[in-house]
C-alpha cells in the first residue's frame, strides 16, 4: 500500500504561511475580524473622544473578547469558566475588558442576523453581569443562567480524559506528534533548546505543578514541533512538546505542553503601577490574578534567549464558540460572560473599591436603554469603525 506523503511547512516559510492563514481567518466573518485585530481596537481607544470611565488599577485581560472565555481546569481537575488567554494582560482600566467584550459580542449577534434592538438586550444583560460580581455577595444569590453553549462545552469538559485530547491534538495515543497541517518541524536548535529547558532547574516548579514527585524525576522530551495553534504567533516561538516522567507506563501518563513566546502588550497600562519587566513573567502574573486556574498550571521561562511562558493542556481546557444565537440566547450569553469578567476583576479588589466601582457603573444610563450610555456609545462607533476595515480586508484578501 503506497503510503500517504504528508505536507508541512518547514522553518523559514512559518511566518509567510501563519500571516496568509490569519488573513484567510479574519475574512470569514465580522467576529473573526474581531478577534483578530486587537491593534485596531486600541487604535480606536486611543483616538476616541468618549469620556470613559475610570476605573481601580486592577489586571485585566487586555484583548477580552467571548472566543478568550471557556472552560479551565485546575491542577486537581476543578473546572470554571475562566478567561483563558491572557498574552496582552496588563494593569489598566477594567472598562477596556468590558467594551471589548461588548464589541465581540454585538459582532456575533449580527453574525447571527439578529435585529440592532438585539444588541441593545445584549449591552444591558453584559452590564448588569458584570455589576452582579461587585455586590456584597459578589451576586452569588443571584441566579445567572448558563447560556445552551456553555453548558453544553462544560458537559464536555467534565468527561473528557487524556484519550479525548491526544485524539483531538495528536491524532491518537502515539508518542508522537503528526507533522502536517498543525505540527512542523523544528530547527536542530529549537529540539536541543526544549531538551535543555526541562531538564534544567528552572523548571523544577513547572514539573511538580505536572506530577507530585516531578522535581525529583527524570522526565524525556518524546516528541516536540512547531505548533500553528492559531495565527497570532507570527514571527514568534510556538511549540508543542509531548513528555513522559521516567517510571509512569500507563497510556495517559504523557503530558502535552504549550510553550508560546511572549511579547510586549499593546493594551495600555496605569501610569506607577510596577510590573514585571520580563512580558512572560507579566503574563503568569496577569494570569494568576485573573485566571486562578490557568495561573497555577503556568511558568515564565526563556528559550533561545526568549521570553516565553508554559502552560499544561488539560483534556478539560475547551474554547466557548458562540455560534449562531437566538435572541435569548444572546441576552444569556452577554449576561453570563459579563459575570465571568466582572469577578475576575472583582476578586483583585477589596470590598470598598468594589462598591465604589459598582455606584460608579451605574452612573450614565439613559432614559430608554439600561446599559451605560459610554458603552453603547462605545459600542456603536466601534461596530462601524471594523465593519469598514473587515470590508477592507476582504477586498485585500480574499481570492
Amino acid at each position: 500500500m503506497k503510503k500517504k506523503s504528508v505536507s508541512y511547512v518547514r522553518s523559514p516559510k512559518r511566518a509567510e504561511t501563519l500571516l496568509a492563514a490569519r488573513n484567510m481567518k479574519m475574512a470569514r466573518s465580522t467576529q473573526a475580524y474581531v478577534r483578530g485585530s486587537t491593534l485596531k481596537f486600541y487604535e480606536w481607544l486611543e483616538h476616541t473622544d468618549k469620556a470613559l470611565p475610570e476605573g481601580p488599577p486592577v489586571w485585566i485581560c487586555g484583548d477580552c473578547h467571548s472566543g478568550n472565555i471557556g472552560p479551565i481546569a485546575d491542577a486537581s481537575g476543578h473546572i470554571a469558566v475562566e478567561i483563558r488567554d491572557l498574552d496582552q494582560t496588563i494593569v489598566g482600566n477594567p472598562i477596556h475588558d468590558l467594551i471589548r467584550l461588548a464589541l465581540s459580542l454585538a459582532m456575533s449577534a449580527r453574525d447571527s442576523n439578529l435585529p440592532g434592538v438585539t444588541t441593545a438586550y445584549m449591552l444591558e444583560e453584559l452590564i448588569t453581569g458584570y455589576e452582579l460580581a461587585f455586590r456584597r455577595n459578589g451576586g452569588g444569590s443571584t441566579n445567572v443562567e448558563r447560556p445552551d453553549a456553555v453548558r453544553l462545552v462544560m458537559k464536555q469538559a467534565v468527561r473528557r480524559s487524556w484519550k479525548h485530547l491526544a485524539k483531538e491534538r495528536m491524532g491518537g495515543l502515539k508518542p508522537e506528534l503528526p507533522l502536517g497541517k498543525r505540527f512542523w518541524p523544528l530547527l536542530k536548535k529549537e529540539k536541543a533548546a526544549i531538551v535543555d529547558l526541562f531538564a534544567s532547574e528552572e523548571s523544577r516548579a513547572f514539573k511538580e505543578a505536572l506530577h507530585p514527585d516531578g522535581p525529583d524525576m527524570d522526565v524525556k522530551v518524546l516528541d516536540a514541533a512547531y505548533w500553528k495553534k492559531g495565527c497570532s504567533s507570527l514571527g514568534l516561538l510556538r511549540y508543542a512538546v509531548l513528555l513522559k516522567f521516567d517510571g509512569d507506563e500507563a497510556d495517559d501518563s504523557m503530558y502535552l505542553v504549550d510553550i508560546k513566546e511572549a511579547v510586549k502588550t499593546i493594551a495600555p497600562r496605569y501610569d506607577g503601577i510596577k510590573l514585571p519587566r520580563d512580558n512572560a513573567m507579566r503574563v503568569v502574573e496577569g494570569a494568576r490574578h485573573l485566571a486562578p486556574h490557568l495561573g497555577e498550571r503556568m511558568m515564565a521561562a526563556r528559550l533561545l534567549d526568549r521570553s516565553v511562558f508554559l502552560r499544561e493542556l488539560l483534556p478539560q481546557d475547551l474554547k466557548l464558540e458562540i455560534g449562531q444565537l437566538t435572541r435569548q440566547e444572546a441576552k444569556n450569553a452577554a449576561r453570563f460572560l459579563g459575570r465571568i469578567v466582572g469577578r475576575a476583576h472583582a476578586r483583585q479588589m477589596d470590598a470598598a473599591t468594589r462598591q465604589s466601582w459598582r455606584r460608579e457603573l451605574l452612573r450614565n444610563h439613559s432614559k430608554s436603554l439600561e446599559a451605560p450610555s459610554w458603552l453603547w456609545d462605545s459600542v456603536v462607533s466601534l461596530i462601524g469603525t471594523h465593519e469598514q476595515a473587515y470590508l477592507e480586508h476582504c477586498r485585500r484578501f480574499t481570492p
